[in-house]
């Protein structure tokens, strides 16, 4: 079975991948062409969101333990610049704040998230895990502008499914549905299960001995990824099972009053 990236490793990856989505944006035709993936967005605005929250992300980390993220004072400046190449250049800048913050900090240093609910834990390793998760699927963005998309790595791709289902689904909100199971299962690494209840939404791993889920979806852990981000159709995948809980989850906003 796959096991969590240590730290080391996830400030490698956020690197990588950062050091990609610029080479993906320094080779797109233009910073006005539309992303494919998020078409309200032009090249330009998908580098001012990911640096703009990198940048965040860097405040909130440095801060420490705190009820609410800093004010965007801490982290606001400067603005993203019109032209390439310092475009660029202020991206990078940008990680590399992200970067030093993570790593001046340490993994077990707790800070805020917005994910106090779910299963994953806040702290500044939590936080890295998403933010590798962040930028590998921005990547995925920059690239097919570019006209050149290529899989997520797969060790980025495998944390990446684990850690989307244990932040971003993962959730003590009662599930709104008849109690279901759903199965994540890649191809080339491990498969998750999220059960869904009244109690909530919990996500573990998937042991060789389990029955059948209610929902199943197939896939390599880079198309499960995307998949789980919107980026290609739940049924360019293989599907087994009721096909209509994925879109309940889709819908389904945890934050909402219940009626």
């Amino acid at each position: 079975m796959d096991e969590t990236l240590g730290f080391p490793d996830l400030l490698r990856l956020i690197d990588e991948r950062s050091n990609a989505f610029r080479a993906a944006v320094a080779s797109a035709p233009s910073l006005d062409a539309r992303v494919p993936t998020c078409p309200e967005w032009t090249l330009f605005d998908l580098v001012r969101h990911l640096g703009e929250g990198r940048r965040k992300w860097a405040a909130i980390v440095t801060a420490g333990p705190a009820e609410t993220p800093p004010p965007r004072s801490a982290w606001d400046a400067p603005a993203a610049p019109a032209e390439r190449e310092a475009l660029l250049d202020w991206w990078t800048a940008s990680a590399h704040r992200l970067l030093d913050a993570l790593r001046d900090s340490g993994p077990d240093r707790g800070c805020w998230t917005w994910w106090e609910t779910s299963q994953s834990p806040q702290t500044v390793g939590a936080a890295a895990r998403h933010q590798l998760q962040e930028i590998a699927v921005h990547t995925y963005d920059a690239q097919i502008t570019a006209g050149a998309p290529q899989p997520l790595p797969k060790e980025v791709a495998l944390d990446s499914v684990d850690e989307f289902l244990s932040t971003c689904c993962a959730t003590t909100s009662p599930w709104p549905h008849q109690p279901a199971t759903v199965d994540y299962q890649a191809r080339d690494g491990s498969s998750w299960r999220l059960t869904l209840s009244p109690g909530g939404a919990q996500a573990a791993r998937l042991p060789d001995t389990a029955t059948a889920a209610d929902a199943s979806l197939l896939g390599t852990a880079a198309e499960l990824v995307l998949a789980l981000h919107g980026r290609i159709p739940v049924d360019s995948l293989k599907t087994d099972g009721d096909r209509r809980l994925f879109d309940q989850l889709l819908d389904w906003d945890p934050d909402a009053p219940s009626s």
